[in-house]
């Protein structure tokens, strides 16, 4: 494997270290870029949209849950996705493939288990934790909500986490540099899509997607 693009998206500058080293060990001419937060993430893919894989940890600033795996099929959906999570909880691996990763990585695993995922996605495959199975027990509540989320736009995914921050429209509107109708639009896309009727509702829906974490 040789001239791919990789962005490591994790809050620790230990773990980006151990990934890079463990990759670099592995692969040659592989270009790696890091973000330490989910503002970072996206600052990184607004400029240069060209990467070919997306390491991302679960838990950073700037994410709730699945939130940042959400925004990210949505706004890159090309661009596939390995999860490294601190979790081995099935619920959580499970979840992380409802919302569309293409791939599960412990951080317990060693680096040839991630070397091998890597390759394993970039060839077009979905990484599964060895011993696990993905088909097994699987919660019915949480593929229909991951489904509905699924629905929602990347600016929808934005308005929805912030509404679980308890921001106000006005104050929506001046983070995301749009006018309050724009982000009234946007509650009512949401509230129709997750099948609620109220803000309240829609907030408890997203605190879901925290839930194992």
């Amino acid at each position: 494997m040789s001239d791919f693009r990789i962005l490591i998206a994790d809050d620790h500058p230990l773990f980006r270290d151990a990934l890079k080293s463990a990759l670099a060990d592995g692969f040659d001419a592989l270009h790696i870029d890091e973000a330490g937060s989910f503002n970072g993430v996206r600052d990184t893919l607004d400029a240069d949209e060209e990467y070919d894989l997306i390491l991302l940890d679960l838990k950073m600033p700037g994410v709730q849950g699945f939130s940042g795996l959400m925004y990210l099929r949505a706004q890159y959906s090309a661009v596939p996705i390995i999860v490294v999570s601190a979790s081995e909880d099935a619920q959580v691996i499970r979840s992380s493939f409802e919302f569309g990763a293409s791939g599960f990585v412990p951080k317990s695993a060693g680096a040839d288990s991630i070397r091998e995922a890597l390759s394993h996605v970039m060839g077009g495959g979905i990484w599964v934790p060895p011993g696990f199975d993905l088909s097994g027990d699987q919660d019915g509540e949480g593929s229909q909500l991951a489904s509905k989320l699924s629905t929602l736009t990347p600016q929808q995914v934005r308005v929805l986490m912030m509404l679980s921050q308890g921001l106000l429209n006005k104050q929506i509107a001046f983070e995301l540099t749009v006018s309050e109708a724009t982000v009234k639009a946007h509650v009512s896309a949401i509230l129709q899509k997750l099948g609620v009727d109220s803000r309240t509702q829609a907030v408890i829906v997203a605190n879901k997607i925290d839930v194992g974490q």
